[in-house]
C-alpha cells in the first residue's frame, strides 16, 4: 500500500460505500426525490393538471392559509378555484407559491432566480413555500442547472440564482460558512410529470 493511500483513504468498508452508488444509478426523478425527502422536503407528484389542484388545496387547507403570494400569471390560474385570497406582493408572514429554474438531483435543491425571487433573497421571505415544478426541469448537479440557464436565457441570465436545499427551518447550521445564511424553508414541492 503507498504512503498516500494510506493517508487519503477512506476508512468507509466497500458495503457502506455501495449503497450511495445504487442511489445515484436510480433515474433521476429518483435520485432527486431521494435527495429531496432526506433533508425534510414535502414531495407530492402530480400526474395531471387536476392532481396539481387538488394537492395545492390541500396544502392550503392542512396549514389553514387564508392568503396566498403568487406574482406569476399561469400559477394563478391553477388558483381559480380555491378559496383563498392571493396577493402579488411578497410579504414575509404570507406563504409563497412560485415556479422554479430546476431541480438538483445530487443534493435535493431546488434552484430559483430573480424570475421568481425579483430582487429578493431567499432568507427574506416568509417559512413556507409551495414550488410547481416538472420532471423536465431536473438535472443531475448543479454545474448541469447553470448550464441550463445559461442556454436558456441567452444573453439575459438572471440575477439573484440561488437554491433552497433544507426544507427544516428549525434545524440549527453549525457551518460557519453560512452563519447567518440559511434558505431554510418548509417547502412543498407539487412535481408535474410533463415527459
Amino acid at each position: 500500500m503507498s504512503i498516500f493511500k494510506k493517508f487519503f483513504s477512506s476508512s468507509k468498508s466497500k458495503e457502506e460505500i455501495e449503497p450511495d452508488l445504487k442511489i445515484e444509478q436510480k433515474p433521476l426523478d429518483q435520485y432527486f426525490v431521494h435527495n429531496f425527502i432526506k433533508n425534510n422536503g414535502k414531495f407530492l407528484y402530480c400526474t395531471s393538471i387536476q392532481d396539481v389542484v387538488e394537492n395545492l388545496g390541500n396544502i392550503i387547507n392542512e396549514n389553514s392559509w387564508d392568503t396566498l403570494i403568487c406574482d406569476d400569471i399561469d400559477l394563478q390560474k391553477l388558483l381559480k378555484t380555491i378559496p383563498i385570497k392571493v396577493i402579488d406582493n411578497f410579504d414575509i408572514n404570507k406563504p409563497v407559491f412560485i415556479s422554479c429554474e430546476h431541480l438538483i438531483a445530487e443534493n435535493g435543491s431546488i434552484l430559483l432566480s430573480s424570475n421568481q425571487l425579483k430582487e429578493r433573497k431567499i432568507s427574506e421571505l416568509s417559512d413556507n413555500f409551495i414550488v410547481y415544478a416538472t420532471t423536465s426541469q431536473l438535472v443531475k448537479t448543479k454545474g448541469e442547472s447553470l448550464t441550463g440557464i445559461k442556454m436558456r436565457y441567452q444573453g439575459n441570465i438572471p440575477s439573484n440564482i440561488s437554491a433552497i436545499k433544507n426544507y427544516n427551518i428549525h434545524l440549527t447550521n453549525d457551518d460557519f460558512l453560512n452563519y447567518g445564511n440559511t434558505n431554510a424553508k418548509n417547502l412543498y414541492l407539487l412535481l408535474f410529470e410533463d415527459l
